[in-house]
């Protein structure tokens, strides 16, 4: 790249505050209408599994398919920013996202749900995947840890959001309108897009790693086929055999990345002393808090009894003061480096986690509301200072394949934690009835009630590990940010 060219670039970004303010509002509302589709079905699955008569092993799949389907398109779609432009891309994503709500929405089987649902996971899959490609085009790298926290306030109101109108509308409208209010949101948003977003990175020749994909995506799905089915029924040969089978699959993904010219994850990028802790860290982050939000509500349908609606709306308030967490803790990044406030907001969430480990029958509600809004601060401090250290380390020719990197290595981490949450909560009593209890078709009294908290605070305490690990390695960074310098960070 020129001296001339260089100098353009840095113009462009550094373009009128309005415009580029704009660009993070059009970034801001997809990571926002993604965050809305995570929490909002989790509220409407009794309904669906009753109005379109889905087994009950099989409504879990509307859930796991729509992050699976992101988790192995993240670094491909990615790459295909690199290539044709990630504003196009992303701008794509916006696209098949509204076609795949609109069809969701007009569901008329269990195979149909799971299918659209897909369709739209590849949607969010384009729009997660790019967006911080996007950012790290729009800014420069000393503002990068401010854009990212102001990325995550769409994600806490998108959540917030998947809450509030998941009920309301489950509760007083129809399933369907979860999908319908998707449409007009994801056409205004893609026409304002159009407007305002412009490309700015490099183009660069990549090849899509087909095989990679296809092994990755068969071994994940043959061990959380396998994990989905333990939670209703007991170990079979046919479970064992595919676990056994998923397992032999991502062996063979491994070696086919080895050999690939241009794999589907470039594991070169670990040679970077910045990437890998960072990397694993979103990865047992994930695994570790995506259960959370889960465990907490089947604690509350379950034992305490309450309606989906009013178990969610306890988890509110962590949401809204980690949207104002988030800006703050990008700030600290941008200015001390990202260790410290993404290790500080790890630790957070061990407690957090501790204090939902405590729970009992006779706990008082507001408990939950206080582990809620401390894990939302450790959460909202994670993220922004964790994806700057990324998009900071990775060489501005392959952002699109660390951002990908980034969401694939987090979102394996948040299908897993799913099925183990389920897992180790139902080990106390009969796993149907656990799994009945987790999509809202049931409660718990008595003995039973007892038996299934013990189960959720093994499942917690589990949770914490996997949190802790994160923590060690988010601190693990400390010392390659010293040995490359200020600058580094």
């Amino acid at each position: 790249m020129s001296s001339s060219s260089t100098v353009n670039a840095g113009a462009q970004r550094a373009g009128p505050a309005t415009q580029r303010g704009l660009a993070m509002v059009v970034v801001m509302t997809g990571v926002l209408i993604t965050a809305v589709d995570t929490t909002i079905v989790v509220l409407a699955l009794p309904t669906i599994e009753r109005d379109l008569h889905v087994a009950l092993a099989s409504v879990i799949w509307i859930v796991i398919g729509y992050l699976l389907v992101i988790t192995l398109l993240a670094t491909q779609v990615g790459r295909l920013g690199d290539m044709f432009g990630r504003v196009r891309m992303y701008e794509a994503g916006f696209a098949l996202f509204v076609v795949g709500s609109l069809l969701c929405a007009l569901s008329w089987s269990e195979a149909s749900i799971i299918g659209f649902r897909i369709l739209q996971g590849i949607g969010g899959a384009f729009v997660t995947a790019n967006s911080g490609a996007v950012i790290a085009d729009l800014y420069p790298r000393e503002q990068r840890g401010k854009a990212y926290g102001y990325n995550s306030i769409g994600w806490s109101l998108g959540a917030v959001l998947g809450i509030i109108l998941g009920g309301l509308i489950v509760t007083y409208v129809s399933w369907r309108w979860i999908f319908w209010i998707n449409v007009p949101i994801g056409i205004a948003a893609l026409v304002l897009a159009t407007r305002v977003l412009r490309e700015r990175g490099e183009r660069a020749s990549r090849h899509l790693d087909v095989l990679g994909m296809v092994t990755l995506g068969l071994g994940l799905f043959g061990i959380l086929w396998a994990m989905t089915k333990l939670a209703t029924t007991s170990l079979s040969g046919a479970v064992t055999a595919y676990l056994a089978g998923g397992i032999v699959l991502l062996a063979v993904f491994v070696v086919v990345e080895m050999r690939q010219a241009e794999p589907m994850l470039d594991l070169t990028l670990f040679k970077i002393p910045m990437m890998a802790p960072s990397l694993l860290a979103s990865l047992f982050q994930g695994l570790a808090n995506f259960a959370v939000l889960f465990l907490v509500i089947m604690y509350l349908q379950g034992p305490r009894g309450l309606t989906p609606i009013h178990a969610s709306l306890l988890l509110i308030p962590g949401y809204i003061v980690g949207s104002g967490v988030g800006p703050l803790a990008g700030r600290v990044a941008d200015k001390l480096g990202p260790v410290i406030p993404a290790t500080v907001g790890l630790g957070i969430q061990v407690v957090a986690l501790l204090i939902y480990a405590q729970l009992s029958l006779t706990s008082g509600l507001w408990l939950v509301v206080v582990g809620s809004v401390i894990n939302g601060i450790g959460a909202s401090a994670f993220f922004p200072a964790n994806s700057a250290a990324v998009m900071k380390a990775s060489p501005p020719t392959v952002l699109g394949i660390s951002s990908g990197m980034l969401r694939t290595f987090a979102n394996i981490g948040m299908v897993f934690s799913f099925s183990t949450a389920i897992l180790i909560a139902s080990r106390s009593i009969s796993r149907g009835l656990a799994f009945a209890i987790f999509v809202g078709s049931t409660s718990l009294h008595g003995a039973l009630a007892v038996a299934f908290t013990t189960g959720l605070h093994a499942a917690f305490y589990t949770s914490m590990a996997f949190m802790v690990l994160a923590a060690i390695l988010s601190a693990v960074r400390a010392s390659s940010a010293v040995t490359r310098g200020p600058a580094s960070k």
